[in-house]
C-alpha cells in the first residue's frame, strides 16, 4: 500500500471516531498525477447530497504532458461508496458536530482510494491538554 498524501494537521484539530475507505472518481490524468505525488488534502472533507458523498477541496495538480486546458485543480469529485455505508454516514452526520475529514489517499490493489474519517471537532482546552500530556511525560523521561 503506497500512501501519496495524508492529512497530519487534522490529528490535531479532530478527534477522530471511525475510519472508512472509499474509491474517488478521477480522469487519467488525474490519476497519473496523483501518482507522482502532485495532490494534498490538507483541507479537504466530504459532504453528502442526493445519497452521494461528494470530496471537496482536495487539490490535484494538472498532469504536465495532459493538454487539457480548462483544468480546476480543486474540482468537487465524487466517491464510491456502498449504499449501505452512505446511509449509516447519514445518520451519523446528522449528529450535531460531527464531519468527514480525508485523512490519506493511497492505492489498493492498483486503485486510488480516500480513508475518510468520522471527526469531531477539538476545542482548544483539549488541545493545551494534550500539549501539557506531552511536556509531562517528556519531563518524567529526563529525570529518570
Amino acid at each position: 500500500m503506497k500512501v501519496f498524501a495524508e492529512n497530519r494537521k487534522a490529528k490535531n484539530s479532530y478527534e477522530f471516531l471511525e475510519f472508512f475507505e472509499a474509491g474517488i472518481v478521477l480522469s487519467g490524468p488525474e490519476t497519473k498525477s496523483i501518482r507522482i505525488g502532485g495532490i494534498s488534502i490538507i483541507d479537504a472533507f466530504a459532504i453528502i447530497e442526493n445519497e452521494e458523498v461528494i470530496i471537496r477541496e482536495m487539490n490535484i495538480e494538472p498532469y504536465k504532458y495532459s493538454e487539457q486546458n480548462e483544468y480546476n485543480s480543486k474540482t468537487p469529485r465524487k466517491l464510491l461508496l456502498h449504499k449501505k455505508e452512505i446511509k449509516r454516514l447519514i445518520g451519523l452526520i446528522s449528529t450535531k458536530g460531527l464531519t468527514l475529514i480525508a485523512t490519506k489517499v493511497f492505492e489498493k490493489n492498483g486503485y486510488i482510494k480516500v480513508e475518510l474519517a468520522l471527526a469531531k471537532g477539538k476545542k482548544n482546552i483539549d488541545k493545551r491538554k494534550k500539549i501539557d500530556n506531552k511536556r509531562v511525560k517528556k519531563e518524567l523521561k529526563e529525570y529518570k
